[in-house]
């Protein structure tokens, strides 16, 4: 018996209506939801990336990082930058042999796109 695969990540926002703009800016194509719903849904490859509307009295703190694959890391990059957002370094090459960069969500939420060298 082995765990096979992640079905969904769910993340948490004070701000559905921000959290919603920001990922379909970086091209997530939504499959459930939207800026006035509770729970939004997004679809990654065989998976999804979820929303979930929390009270601005629940606080959070750094929890981790979340990796997507991405067909062209510099391209996508390129497109992170024309949307308007900061990432936290350009691209690079890791000695585990990933080409990446990390970008953090309006939320707080450390998020890298990646590519296998």
């Amino acid at each position: 018996m082995k765990v096979e695969a992640i079905s969904a990540l769910t993340l948490a926002t004070h701000d559905m209506r921000r959290a919603v703009a920001f990922y379909r800016a970086l091209s997530f194509e939504m499959r459930y939801g939207g800026e006035m719903a509770k729970f939004t849904s997004f679809v990654v490859g065989t998976g999804h990336l979820n929303l979930i509307a929390m009270p601005s009295s629940r606080a959070w703190s750094w929890w981790g990082r979340a990796i997507f694959y991405v067909d062209d890391v510099d391209a996508f990059h390129a497109n992170v930058l024309r949307a308007g957002f900061a990432p936290e370094a350009p691209p690079r090459d890791a000695e585990w042999g990933e080409r990446y960069f990390h970008l953090t969500d309006p939320d707080g939420h450390e998020l890298s796109f990646a590519k296998l060298l």
